[in-house]
């Protein structure tokens, strides 16, 4: 007997290799997804504007991308708690010193502009239809960077405002790379704090719009990776102490879903090759001082060496 509701997954038209240019934005879920693709040595660029969790912060944020332009000047900071921010921008990118944030913002900026033009695969997650609006400016911001509520507008999203911005931002990306393909998902990590129903609202407006985008666009794909958590892995046991987030087991496990989805056989190979000498790599010993570490360090070195000589092209791209 099988005690769980497999989600089936058919195997995708989408092939993803170590030599596919991605690009993620969007909620945590982008950045779980992300950073296995740069431990396995992938070519991705993981939220260059840091976590954004509504549609319309990751929608403007890529827009800027394409167009080139700078979101962020000295004005446009926010002095707040001992810090400087950028509404368009993650706490990632909040530093004490106004210019370390600038440089900062610039300079990711700058090697993101350069990655979108290449960029083959773009997988993006929504986690809320519920978005601020900057009272000052008018401005949908990406976080609120715990400024106090009354400096803000909140307000929820409509299926149609989000599938109308969407159908534009794909449709500029087309134009520029008519290969470009779309994987969206919807973020599992559940939004407390908007309320338990508002939350499954936000959840349901997020599903209907990328499900309109889907039928508009032949480009358009969708990975349950919220079904996979919430209907597959249906325990606490598959959730981080929050109970909110999924645990390190639960996200190992919609990446494996995620593998035999969109990699081919020959790519799972290499990964499988590279994951033996990952963990070797970070794996801390008891007393680095005995020879039997030495002897092992010696031995990872050697894998490490055979995997470059066979691989040259992926080795080669991460270092870049």
């Amino acid at each position: 007997m099988d005690f769980r509701t497999r989600v089936h997954i058919p195997k995708s038209d989408i092939s993803v290799c170590h030599f596919t240019q991605m690009m993620l934005f969007g909620s945590c879920f982008s950045e779980n997804i992300g950073d296995k693709l740069l431990d396995y040595r992938f070519r991705a660029n993981v939220n260059p504007f840091g976590v954004l969790y509504n549609p319309l912060s990751i929608s403007q944020a890529i827009k800027l991308l394409l167009l080139g332009k700078q979101p962020v000047f000295g004005n446009d900071l926010i002095f707040h708690n001992e810090m400087y921010h950028s509404l368009m921008h993650h706490g990632d990118f909040s530093k004490t010193d106004k210019n370390h944030c600038l440089e900062n913002i610039s300079e990711q900026f700058s090697k993101s502009s350069d990655f979108i033009a290449k960029t083959d695969i773009f997988l993006i997650t929504f986690g809320t239809a519920y978005v601020y609006r900057w009272k000052e400016t008018g401005e949908v911001v990406g976080n609120c960077h715990k400024i106090p509520p009354d400096k803000f507008v909140r307000f929820r999203l409509t299926i149609d405002e989000i599938v109308e911005q969407w159908s534009d931002i794909i449709s500029l990306i087309k134009s520029k790379n008519d290969k470009a393909k779309f994987l969206f998902t919807v973020s599992p990590i559940r939004h407390w704090k908007d309320g338990a129903h508002e939350n499954q609202v936000s959840k349901s407006i997020l599903h209907l719009a990328i499900d309109s985008l889907q039928s508009r666009f032949a480009d358009v794909h969708y990975f349950p990776a919220y079904e996979i958590l919430l209907d597959e892995l249906r325990d606490y046991r598959f959730f981080a102490e929050d109970m909110m987030h999924p645990s390190s087991v639960a996200i190992s496990y919609i990446w494996e879903r995620f593998s035999e989805t969109y990699f081919s056989d020959k790519t799972i190979e290499i990964n499988q090759e590279w994951s033996h000498i990952y963990r070797a790599i970070h794996h801390k010993p008891i007393n680095p001082e005995t020879e039997a570490h030495k002897n092992f360090l010696e031995q990872t070195k050697l894998k490490m060496e055979e995997f470059y000589k066979r691989y040259p092209l992926i080795s080669k791209q991460v270092d870049e």
